[in-house]
């Protein structure tokens, strides 16, 4: 069973990413951080869940670092040939990042620091394009980098497209804050500039906030001159432009500055969450799987035993002691350990309830029983097989009701045991399990014969 430490933030991560904003975003973080090391050193992960998993893992362990460094991570996402990387290099203030008119220039995550905001450093990370037409581990790179970091600017140079409104849906899904910035808005008039920005407000309403769509232009177009020399003659000049950022600079600074830390604490708790939802699975899966083995072995010792064993009373004792036998084991199995007694009681429950459900099959059973004691013990190979199998299949009912009863905590939960045991014996094919029964014991009584001297 996982330990339990870090589930103390799920209270406010299910809330969304705007509601802690008025909480104490360095309390957040150190409960993030506490719970991230509880997850990370969690005594009962087996090795083999850790191992499978080993890519998560490292994932967080770079996440606990990334809040003992009091940092922030922000992605600048979208489609090729936006000006992804030229918005980042305008934000730093340097070329960093590569641009170029190749389309899908940008080939891998890159990371860069970009300034301290409310006592955080805050990191730019460029992603490659989400269309590329050969880069579709590319495109999942970008989502996954999305996915992990504390804020995305998402970029466009227009009106969205059907592609970009469905990678918008997917981003607010990861409830990471975004910021949507028109770039090359230095080619549109004001007039049409508002146009553009009233259409991708209405694109994502509900999604972005309205104060959150800003246009910028990371790379204005330069600027033609005209100079007049003194002889009258015009000389053409290009004059390059300055970045026009500051409304989406503004924006980063006043959400990062206000919710930053709380961002932080937030985006490594949802991803420990989703990680401790995987390993859970991963174990869950592992115990059914083993489980699943260990009814097997019962069934199978349970059938031969009860198919030699000519006394017709003893044979029903010895088949009880066996089922008791397997719902301990599969307390263990489960990590919930059952006393003798109450491994007895559930048997008992499960079996009441089958008596009433199945009662015909039971007497069946009993008839068998005497049938080998009329015949001294000697009983046919066909009838002890008839009677194992039956063994068997009550074996593998009581063995997977214990096993729902385990996986709910050991409940039946609200509909009680009844319910439980009806929906095992609808969901397992009786015939299917009985011919397999048989065919399994009258291979092994045949060897028995076989084996034995002349």
């Amino acid at each position: 069973m996982l330990s339990s430490s870090w589930r103390r933030l799920r209270g406010w991560i299910g809330a969304p990413a705007a509601a802690p904003v008025a909480a104490s975003g360095a309390l957040h973080g150190a409960q993030a951080a506490d719970s991230l090391r509880a997850l990370l050193d969690d005594p009962h992960i087996p090795p083999v869940v850790r191992a499978t998993l080993a890519e998560d893992f490292g994932r967080l362990e770079a996440m606990l670092a990334k809040l003992e460094r009091d940092e922030l991570h922000l992605a600048v996402f979208g489609r090729v040939s936006v000006g992804k990387s030229a918005l980042a290099n305008a934000l730093l203030g340097e070329p960093a990042f590569e641009v170029g008119v190749l389309h899908g220039t940008t080939r891998e995550a890159g990371q860069r620091p970009w300034r301290d905001v409310a006592g955080s450093g805050v990191h730019l990370i460029d992603t490659p394009g989400i269309d590329e037409l050969d880069g579709e581990a590319r495109e999942h790179l970008a989502f996954e980098v999305a996915g992990l970091v504390d804020l995305v600017v998402f970029v466009v140079d227009g009106d969205m497209t059907q592609r970009e409104r469905e990678a918008v849906q997917l981003l607010a899904a990861t409830r990471r804050p975004l910021l949507l910035a028109l770039n090359k808005a230095d080619r549109y008039t004001e007039a049409e500039r508002e146009n553009v920005l009233v259409r991708l407000r209405e694109h994502v309403a509900g999604l972005v906030r309205a104060e959150d769509v800003v246009a910028v232009s990371a790379r204005p177009a330069a600027l033609r001159t005209v100079h007049v020399d003194a002889d009258g003659g015009e000389h053409e000049q290009w004059l390059a432009q300055p970045p026009d950022i500051d409304a989406l600079r503004g924006r980063l600074v006043a959400v990062l500055a206000r919710e930053g830390k709380t961002l932080a604490a937030l985006n490594a708790s949802l991803f420990a969450g989703r990680l401790s939802d995987a390993v859970s699975g991963r174990i869950a899966a592992s115990r059914r799987e083993l489980g699943g083995k260990v009814i097997r072995q019962y069934c199978l010792a349970k059938s031969v035993a009860v198919a030699l064993n000519p006394i017709p009373v003893a044979d029903l004792l010895a088949a009880g002691a066996l089922d008791a036998a397997l719902v301990m084991h599969l307390g263990r199995v489960y990590g919930l350990p059952l006393t003798r007694s109450e491994a007895g009681g559930l048997i008992t429950t499960i079996c009441a309830q089958l008596v009433a459900l199945m009662g015909a099959i039971w007497g069946i059973h009993l008839a068998a029983s005497a049938l080998k004691g009329l015949s001294a013990g000697m009983s046919t190979v066909l009838t002890a097989a008839a009677q194992g199998a039956l063994a068997w299949y009550a074996t593998e009912l009581v063995g997977r009701a214990a096993e729902r009863y385990l996986i709910a905590g050991k409940s039946w939960g609200e509909h009680g045991p009844k319910r439980v045991v009806a929906e095992i014996v609808e969901s397992l094919d009786r015939d299917s399990i009985l011919r397999e029964a048989r065919s399994e014991i009258l291979a092994r009584l045949r060897r028995g014969d076989a084996d034995r001297p002349a």
